[in-house]
């Protein structure tokens, strides 16, 4: 069974820090294209990060950059999200997700929703005071 199982979630005062992490069960991460996504209450899921499997390049949504920074380790299986100065418009479920990169001309990921077929469960962020 292929799974995404997200980690790292809590409750952080403003300016605080997390590292998120995803792991992946039944497959390895090797050929696949990671996202992170993230959904605030009454909001539509957007797409925050992703991580290329062909090369490590990422791209990063205007509303993160230069404060999230998303990494790979495929010894571990893992995807990992560092997420710095926080701010509480960043509360949110924070779901990982996959695509194969043959779906795509080979290079950069893309942060499109509907290309990524497996997803994790979510995990809370909080960022509150």
């Amino acid at each position: 069974q292929l799974q995404l199982v997200e980690s790292g979630g809590g409750l952080v005062q403003p300016g605080g820090s997390l590292r998120l992490s995803c792991a992946a069960s039944g497959f390895t991460l090797d050929y696949y294209n990671i996202g992170w996504f993230r959904q605030a209450p009454g909001k539509e899921r957007e797409g925050i990060s992703c991580i290329s499997s062909s090369d490590d390049s990422t791209i990063y949504a205007d509303s993160v950059k230069g404060r999230f920074t998303i990494s790979r380790d495929n010894a571990k299986n893992t995807v990992s999200l560092q997420l710095n100065s926080l701010k509480p418009e960043d509360t949110a479920v924070y779901y990982c997700a996959a695509y194969h990169r043959s779906k795509l001309t080979p290079g950069m990921c893309v942060v499109a929703r509907r290309w990524y077929d497996l997803w994790g469960q979510g995990t809370q962020v909080t960022v509150s005071s």
